[in-house]
Order: structure tokens, then C-alpha cells, then sequence
């Protein structure tokens, strides 16, 4: 129905806002540099009782089928690469047990101790009937795992005593089938702008692809609207192609751009629209543009926002960001088969907010992070771990900012509560319509951990915060 891989037409970077004037696919193509990287994909082997043995907390093995199945890999050289995740078959199947990983860095030669791999990864993702499962290429998958240039790595996989993967027909203490470890190179960094930052000039905003890049996407989801974005208040005129990043507005002018480009909604809005914050573009921080799938969806507003934490751990420096997106957009795409990033915007733990899923950060774009609930939604995720660790004052104030603009485009109160319809998940039943904070966490919305305890405690102050940046 759809390739897998960006046909010519899709290219250039989506970060944006609304030409008035399309350009031809080949001038689109040449505008947006191909950014290398690379994933290996290496089969998951069972493993004995000398190898099992070796990490801490997981039992040696015997012949006996009763017992938990354990694969993994022995130590090994591997091509370079800085994210490490697994992945299996079955996008309906759970991975109950534990994974664990260690890597060789290639800055000092040396091995890192055995690091946990978040194994609950299944609720950042498409709803069960969205245009994401439609390629049949998803894929099971764990959180992926930051772990900074690497060229070695040793994996073990334990599935939990007499358990099975939560869906699927496995037996008790069985894994599921297909695992594999998939290391990404993230590849080279983005341009820099002449002040050596990734960013663009004051003033400059990024472009979006002609409207008619919209295969046959629609016909697949008859509730959702190609085009419905496009008379809506997220068209915010003349964005010059190709710039790194949205510069920052003030609330004045946020609200003169968002009633220019629509005077209806916007309007209704006001004066309820928030400053616009910088935004790294995906051509700001790299992404390679020939992964994802050509086209975007769009639902027909934005209600809520879910705030994420990534699970990607915390070892990681601010300049270090773009190059985690990149990762991180690789192992959604490549590893886990979704059409493009899972996520609408990404924050990192120095408060810089980056597009995510491409069609446009001022557009109401379907999204792949909060199981059940990404129709009329956004998804924010701030890069890093949030469960034992507290999020840096600089990433929260960020996501306080990011929602008084984004949610004031469509009327939504942040101190709010709106009414979604469930598209199915593990705590409401699909039809049904949930009450819900209009920033919410992505735990109100699905049975997880995330955003992390302590991400989540900040949620509060946060809706405080993002109401008087709109100026309520």
C-alpha cells in the first residue's frame, strides 16, 4: 500500500509551517542533505548455564523446558553505533522478564557494568487500528537505551518464571519469537548556522511539502482528515524552506501570525495563545528524511497534551541531543516499523524543544505515543529517565511553554479537562470517551510507569504554569 521508505516527494523536512508556495519534488529534494547512519540487527541465540550464569540476579540454566527462556548474545566486536534496544515478531506480545545489556565505549576501550533496558515499551504507539499498523512491519520493541559511541556489546534476555508474553500464545516462562538487538548509529551531526549553534537566523521558520503529498493515507482512516489541518489556525504563513529552526515569538505576535493564517479559529482562541518557543526543526537536528513513510496524517484538533519520558536513560550531554533524535527517530522507523518518530515534540534536559513526527509543529498531527488516546493529541517527550531521577527545571519550564503556545492555537485551557474516545489500550476500553487533564501524563491514558514519578509529580505546577503564559 505504502513503502516503507520515503519515495522523492516526502524529502523535505515537514518541520514547518505552510509555504505560500509549493516547490517542485526536485527542488524539495535537493534542499535537505541525507544524513547517514546505519542500524544492525543481530538474532537473539539461547544461552546455557555458563553464560547465563555471568549477570547478576538471572539463574543458570539446564535442559529443562520448565524454566525461563534466556537469550542473548556473547561479547562481541560491532560496527559503531550509540543506542542499543531489542525487538520481536509480534507487535502484540509483551516482553515479560528482563534484559540487560553491556557495552565497550570506543572513546576508552573500556566495558560499562550491565545496564537494565526498560522492557515497557508498548504503550508509546499507535493506536490498534491506526495508519501505523497498516504497514505490517510494526514490531514489538523495548525502550531503546542511550549508551554514547559504542563498538562492543554483550546482551542477555530472561523472560519472568512462569510467565509469557502478555499477548501472545507463548508458554509460560517463553519469550517471545524474533528477538533481536537492534544497535543504531545515529550518524553525522546536523549543519550549523554561522553562530556555530543548530539553529537559523531570527525570524526563520521551515516549510512544508506540497499538500498533494498525501498518497492514499486518508482511505485508511476514514475518522481522520488528510487535509483537515489545512483551514485550521496551524497554518502560519510564509516559513522559508530548509531553516534549522522556529524562532522564538512573542505572545503578541504568536497570536498576529496564528489569526493571519486563520483568522477563524484563532480568533476564537484569543487572546489565549501563547509565546511561541524556539523549535529545532527535524532538519535542525538531522533527520534523515528518506525513512518515513511519504505523507502525514491529521486529526481534527488538538485537546490534550500527554507528557513522556523517553526511557533512553539520562547519560547523555545537551550537545548530545540532536544525535539521540536521530536514534531515536532510527529504532521507531527502522527497528520498531513505524511510519516516522513517535512523538509530535521532544525537550531536552536543557529545556531546547525539537519537532518530532513530521507535518508540522503548528498542525494537529497524528502521532504514535500514547496507546488509545493520539487522536486529537499531542505527545511530548523529554528525553532522558524520570523514575528515581528528578527532571531538570529548564525541560519542565520547556514543556510549560511549548503546551501554552501549541494547545492555545485550539482553545485548549491547560488547567482544563477534556473528553477523549479511547482507540483502544490496556486501561480503557476502546469507544469509550475518558475524562482527562488537558495536560495529562501518559499514565492517565495507559497503564505505564512513564513519564516517570518524578516527571509526573511536575504536571501540576505545569498546567499552573502553561494557563498564565496563555494568559489566563
Amino acid at each position: 500500500m505504502r513503502g516503507f521508505l520515503a519515495s522523492s516527494i516526502g524529502v523535505v523536512t515537514a518541520a514547518a509551517l505552510a509555504l505560500p508556495l509549493a516547490l517542485s519534488t526536485p527542488a524539495l529534494a535537493e534542499a535537505v542533505p541525507v544524513v547517514p547512519g546505519s542500524t544492525q540487527s543481530l538474532p537473539l541465540v539461547p544461552l546455557g548455564p555458563s553464560t547465563a550464569a555471568r549477570i547478576p540476579g538471572v539463574p543458570g540454566m539446564s535442559a529443562s523446558p520448565d524454566l525461563p527462556e534466556t537469550r542473548g548474545l556473547a561479547p562481541r566486536d560491532v560496527t559503531t553505533f550509540s543506542l542499543v534496544g531489542v525487538v520481536w515478531d509480534d507487535a502484540a506480545a509483551e516482553l515479560s522478564g528482563r534484559v540487560q545489556v553491556r557495552t565497550r565505549s570506543v572513546a576508552t576501550g573500556a566495558w560499562s557494568g550491565w545496564q537494565d533496558v526498560d522492557t515497557h515499551n508498548g504503550e508509546h504507539a499507535a493506536d490498534p487500528d491506526a495508519v501505523e499498523r497498516g504497514t505490517g512491519r510494526v514490531r514489538g520493541a523495548t525502550a531503546p537505551l542511550w549508551v554514547g559511541p559504542s563498538d562492543g556489546v554483550e546482551i542477555r534476555v530472561q523472560a519472568e518464571h512462569g510467565s509469557a508474553p502478555t499477548r501472545s500464545a507463548a508458554r509460560p516462562g517463553r519469550l517471545p519469537s524474533g528477538l533481536r538487538i537492534e544497535l543504531v548509529d545515529p550518524g553525522s551531526a546536523p549543519p550549523s548556522s554561522p553562530d556555530g549553534k543548530n539553529g537559523a537566523s531570527p525570524g526563520s521558520s521551515p516549510g512544508l511539502p506540497p499538500d498533494d503529498d498525501k498518497g492514499d493515507l486518508a482511505a485508511t482512516l476514514p475518522e481522520l482528515s488528510m487535509g483537515a489541518a489545512e483551514s485550521s489556525s496551524a497554518n502560519v504563513p510564509h516559513a522559508p524552506l530548509g531553516a534549522l529552526e522556529i524562532s522564538a515569538l512573542n505572545k503578541a505576535d504568536s497570536t498576529a501570525d496564528a489569526i493571519a493564517a486563520d483568522g477563524g479559529l484563532a480568533a476564537a482562541a484569543r487572546p489565549y495563545i501563547g509565546p511561541r518557543p524556539r523549535i529545532v526543526t527535524r532538519r535542525g537536528w538531522g533527520a534523515d528524511e528518506s525513512l518515513r513513510e511519504p505523507g502525514f496524517v491529521y486529526t481534527s484538533t488538538v485537546k490534550a497534551a500527554f507528557v513522556h519520558h523517553t526511557a533512553s536513560g539520562n547519560n547523555y550531554a545537551c550537545k548530545d541531543a540532536p544525535a539521540v533524535l536521530r536514534s531515536l527517530y532510527r529504532y521507531h522507523v527502522v527497528s520498531s516499523g513505524w511510519r516516522d518518530f513517535g512523538y509530535n515534540f521532544a525537550v531536552d534536559k536543557c529545556g531546547t524543544v525539537y519537532e518530532g513526527r513530521a507535518g508540522g509543529v503548528a498542525k494537529p498531527v497524528l502521532g504514535a505515543h500514547t496507546m488509545g488516546f493520539n487522536a486529537d493529541s499531542m505527545g511530548v517527550a523529554v528525553i532522558g529517565t524520570y523514575s528515581s531521577a528528578a527532571p531538570p527545571k529548564a525541560a519542565v519550564d520547556a514543556v510549560a511553554r511549548l503546551t501554552a503556545w501549541k494547545l492555545g492555537l485550539f482553545g485548549a485551557d491547560p488547567r482544563a479537562k477534556t473528553t477523549l474516545r479511547s482507540g483502544g489500550g490496556n486501561r480503557y476500553k476502546k469507544g469509550s470517551n475518558v475524562k482527562l487533564n488537558v495536560i495529562s501524563g501518559h499514565r492517565d491514558g495507559f497503564a505505564t510507569e512513564c513519564p516517570g514519578r518524578l516527571l509526573y509529580n511536575q504536571l501540576p505546577p505545569t498546567r499552573t504554569a502553561s494557563a498564565k503564559l496563555q494568559g489566563r
